[in-house]
């Protein structure tokens, strides 16, 4: 029998209660032994609960317990999240994690600290929800040279985005919509402004090409910006808006990161990954492009991925997985503003002034605004030429 603690018990924790409780069975199997919750650590007790008796809101009870073997970390954040696994960790236990925050900002140094110490550290949850995503990059295509890997890492801010181009709802009406149905939190900055896919990107961008990059190293924008005029435009260029996070590998062995809004042709797969769903391309030197989709957050679906790592852990309880990435530096870091792409501009300058600065392109023209698409060039360019034209909105267009 394998004891397992779970720290926290709000929407994943108690999803991979429900998840171990309902397919005890099958994990068992799977995990050639049983899996037992032992203690559940919370801030409140639940009287009447059948797992009342499992809760203690004493950490060191669950630390200082040896027949506890992995400890599944729910509580998310930077803070607590952080001490309880670094502990948990030193006393010889295996921690599994859905926090992207952590994995982003500390994964080096716990995945250090768990070889030093003869466990692991995983987190199959922490970037793709219920989508296998870190278990394939890490075996299945381990035989690749990762050349990119891109996609739609964030349900929310997707969700809002199809509501826009579907139903010409606005970005606020779409926002509020999403947080009545449970999609967005009350304050939604870490998934309008760009956060949550920065994070999960990094550790995507670790995972493929070996160095770990820190959230601030990543340029990050949101959808706040993006409007129906900039919905419409882009439909009437075959295209849909996205919200993307990219990594790319180049040639000099450095390292281009960035989250953005883009214009994705409709034929590429990402356009069609509406609501909530997630889709992440992965390319692949030998296998080319392989497209990863599913449901990138909610309750079950990433307490299934936990309940894996749970079982994964289970079946290297004396020996480790190989899991790891070497430090970040900012030397390894390419400034994205230097890639080079089309962009999508939205104006109200005067042709004249457009064809100064851009040549002979085609315009698109609305109300009071006119859009136009650039030739390939970095965004320092683009920024120097449209000079002191007044601009509402520029965005890359994924090529």
């Amino acid at each position: 029998m394998l004891d397992v603690a779970i720290l926290g018990l709000g929407t994943v924790g108690s999803g991979v209660l429900e998840v171990i409780e309902k397919n005890s069975d099958a994990i068992s199997q799977s995990a050639a032994q049983e899996i037992r919750v032992k203690h559940i650590l919370a801030r409140r007790d639940y009287p009447g609960a059948p797992y009342e008796k499992l809760v203690t809101k004493d950490f060191s009870v669950i630390e200082n317990d040896p027949d506890v073997r992995v400890v599944v970390e729910t509580i998310g954040g930077i803070d607590a999240a952080y001490e309880y696994t670094k502990r948990s960790l030193l006393k010889g236990k295996s921690v599994v994690t859905a926090n992207k925050e952590l994995v982003a900002t500390h994964g080096y140094e716990l995945m250090q600290l768990a070889r030093e110490n003869g466990v692991n550290y995983l987190f199959e949850a922490s970037v793709g929800g219920g989508i296998p995503i870190i278990r394939p990059l890490s075996q299945c295509l381990a035989a690749n040279k990762i050349k990119e890997i891109y996609g739609i890492l964030n349900g929310t801010t997707n969700y809002i985005l199809t509501e826009m181009i579907k139903n010409g709802l606005s970005f606020e009406t779409a926002l509020k919509d999403a947080q009545e149905k449970g999609y967005a939190e009350a304050n939604p900055d870490a998934d309008v402004k760009g956060f949550d896919v920065c994070r999960k990107i990094c550790i995507l961008s670790a995972l493929s090409f070996g160095r770990h990059v820190y959230p601030h190293q990543v340029k990050t924008e949101g959808i706040e910006s993006v409007t129906l005029a900039d919905i419409g435009f882009a439909g009437k260029l075959g295209c849909r808006v996205k919200l993307l996070g990219r990594a790319i590998h180049r040639e000099d062995g450095k390292i281009a990161v960035y989250v953005a809004p883009h214009l994705v042709h409709d034929d590429n797969l990402i356009a069609s990954v509406e609501g909530v769903m997630n889709g992440i391309i992965v390319r692949g030197n030998a296998i080319g492009d392989v497209m990863f989709y599913g449901a990138g957050a909610g309750k079950l679906p990433t307490a299934s991925a936990v309940v894996a790592d749970v079982i994964d852990a289970a079946k290297h309880i004396s020996a480790r997985k190989w899991l790891s990435w070497e430090d970040g530096a900012d030397e390894i870091i390419y400034d994205s503003a230097l890639l080079e792409n089309s962009w999508y501009v939205r104006t109200t300058a005067k042709k004249e002034e457009i064809a100064a600065g851009f040549g002979d392109v085609q315009l698109i023209e609305g109300e009071g605004e006119k859009i136009f698409v650039t030739p390939s060039m970095n965004r320092y360019d683009l920024e120097d030429k449209l000079g002191g034209m007044s601009v509402s909105a520029a965005f890359r267009i994924l090529q």
